[in-house]
């Protein structure tokens, strides 16, 4: 199974939103991908729904890691929502929730960062 990408930009927040397997093998696309839309739009949040990715191994975490320090040099901060039982665990593990939030839902992360959907 593939990775699937999809970005919505609302305000100043980049929602994205994946599904299937992160692995070694879709991570390097994840990356560029985020670092485009950084640039190209005035981005200062990341939301990341990970309700319908099935998969996740460390080069997803890595990916996710690196656009996490991406977003707070600009003053930002990434929120991960919806997220699935297994990838839950995965961040879980690493310690990812130390430094990034968790919210139930796309809708309620996008409200704690003052954007009404």
């Amino acid at each position: 199974m593939s990775l699937g990408i999809d970005f919505n930009v609302k305000e100043s927040v980049l929602c994205v939103r994946l599904t299937g397997e992160l692995d070694h093998h879709t991570a390097e696309t994840l990356r560029k991908q985020v670092s485009d839309h950084l640039e190209q739009y005035d981005i200062c949040h990341i939301v990341l729904n990970l309700e319908d990715l099935s998969f996740m191994d460390s080069s997803g975490l890595g990916v996710v890691l690196g656009r996490y320090k991406e977003i707070k040099q600009l003053g930002g901060e990434m929120i991960v929502c919806a997220i699935s039982p297994a990838v839950k665990r995965l961040f879980d593990m690493s310690g990812l929730f130390k430094i990034i939030r968790l919210e139930q839902s796309e809708q309620h992360a996008l409200e704690t960062l003052g954007v009404a959907s």
